[in-house]
């Protein structure tokens, strides 16, 4: 099966289906962006071009690139920032095609700094991916997050910061408020962040590191609206209810990690990714 043609070829009616999950939570007023046609095709050429790794490009069924994206409110004329691509930059193969000509896009990695040396070989192997393919990636620009580098873009240049399965891991590094604070001051007023994480079980405490990896909606709402942000809508295009949350190495237990190896991998293939959460938030 040609991956590359499956993850793009969403029909109108699925897509309109996947769409009207995502529920405000109030009203969004006018002033909030809305995907455009141009920037729904170039989500289109962007998922299913030749850049894109075939390991990433089987993973659309379960991230839904271009209606999470769309439901952010992404525009190609956009400033964007995204927080810690991490280091094969997943969503970095979505977004710097789309952005290249009529928007910016900030990449603010892991900060070298304040990280272990494999993560400082994550930025490098980042780095080189970008130079690799400078028709593509040519004009992202890479900036830095850490507790102690929060200058992630201008202050007041962005429309949209967005970050993916990440809030985990700030909490376990104890400044995962800081890390909104960057948000926050890297956007306009009435930017919007954009945020997706795995779901924990609300019935289970939360953990202030999130060890497992899962994030209870709740605490992150409230962790973000601390920052000074507004909730203005949910969405479930990233839900999972065959997630039970509970595993011996937490989310890591699913794929694509498999931390279990071959032990219940078939279990463990047929739950899929993680359940997740995806919010979206205005600065008044």
């Amino acid at each position: 099966m040609n991956l590359k043609i499956s993850s793009t070829g969403l029909t109108a009616a699925a897509s309109a289906l996947l769409l009207a999950c995502a529920v405000p939570t109030a009203a969004t007023g006018p002033a909030l962006p809305q995907t455009d046609a141009a920037t729904a095709a170039a989500l289109d050429a962007a998922l299913a071009g030749a850049h894109r790794s075939d390991a990433n490009s089987a993973r659309d069924g379960y991230r839904h690139p271009k209606e999470t994206l769309t439901f952010f409110g992404l525009r190609r004329d956009m400033t964007l920032v995204e927080l810690w691509p991490g280091t094969g930059g997943w969503y970095t193969e979505v977004l710097a095609p789309v952005l290249k000509e009529k928007g910016t896009y900030y990449a603010a990695h892991i900060n070298p700094a304040e990280s272990p040396q494999g993560a400082q070989d994550g930025l490098k192997t980042y780095r080189a991916k970008l130079a690799a393919n400078p028709d593509v990636y040519g004009k992202v620009i890479v900036t830095a997050l850490g507790a102690n580098a929060l200058e992630i873009a201008p202050p007041g240049a962005a429309d949209l910061v967005v970050t993916f399965r990440n809030i985990h891991n700030w909490m376990g590094r104890e400044w995962a408020p800081k890390a909104f604070e960057a948000a926050f001051r890297a956007l306009k007023p009435g930017g919007v962040l954009g945020v997706v994480e795995h779901r924990g079980n609300p019935a289970v405490p939360q953990d202030p590191k999130a060890a497992s990896g899962y994030v209870n909606e709740d605490h992150a709402i409230q962790l973000i609206e601390a920052a000074g942000f507004k909730l203005v809508g949910r969405s479930e295009i990233n839900a999972n209810p065959r997630d039970t949350k509970d595993y011996e190495k937490g989310v890591w237990t699913l794929p694509p990690a498999y931390r279990l190896g071959d032990k219940d991998r078939a279990k463990y293939a047929a739950i899929g990714e993680s359940d997740r959460f995806t919010l979206k938030f205005v600065k008044p």
